[in-house]
Parts: structure tokens; sequence; C-alpha cells
């Protein structure tokens, strides 16, 4: 359970790592790639303080409760896996499924997506 907003969207983008990851070995089985490396994904995130966590490889006593298991993202980030992206929120296209929105907003994110 996350205490904090910015624990919260970490988890989910240590979630969206490991789909990425996976995804870049199916890739590479099905592509014939074994000997090389796919291009880095980019992520979009938007919590600044998320994107700042994984960036930044100090010890703060306010992420010390933060399951080790999440600073995957941050070894990541680091080794250039994954690249993390701020997007602001009025312009996320996922926050249809997940954020109650004003309709004209719903539609545009929904069609954005290719669903009508």
């Amino acid at each position: 359970m996350a205490l904090s907003s910015i624990e919260a969207e970490y988890m989910a983008l240590t979630q969206a790592t490991k789909e990425e990851i996976w995804l870049h070995f199916l890739l590479s089985e099905i592509l014939d790639r074994q000997h090389k490396k796919l291009p880095s994904i980019t992520i979009f995130a938007d919590n600044q303080g998320c994107i700042a966590l994984a960036h930044n490889p100090e010890y703060h006593a306010r992420t010390k409760h933060i399951d080790i298991q999440h600073h995957f993202v941050r070894e990541n980030v680091e080794g250039g896996e994954v690249s993390l992206e701020y997007t602001p929120t009025g312009v996320m296209v996922a926050d249809c499924l997940t954020k109650a929105l004003p309709r004209e907003q719903f539609v545009q994110h929904r069609a954005s997506m290719g669903i009508y």
C-alpha cells in the first residue's frame, strides 16, 4: 500500500518498466535482434515528484519506507533502458480510463486512443 501519491506513481512506474523490458525481449525475439540493443522506451508520467525520485539515487528520509523492488525503475533509468518524460495531466490520454473527466476532455482523449 502506498503512503503518498508519489509512492503510488512510483509503484506504477515500476510495473510499466517491467512491461517495457518484457516487450523489449519479445521484440528482440520476433525481430531476431539478439545482439542489437533496442532503443530505450519513453514512459510518460504526470507526477514530477515520481520522476525526480527515479532520477535521484540519494537516500531520503521520506522515501526510506519504499520497498527496494520499486527502485528497479531507478536502475533502468540510470542504465538507459527507460527514459521518463513529464506530461501534464491535461494531455495525459490514459486519464480517461482512470479519472472522472469533463465530457469534452473525455471524448478528446478517447478519440486520441482510436476508440469511438
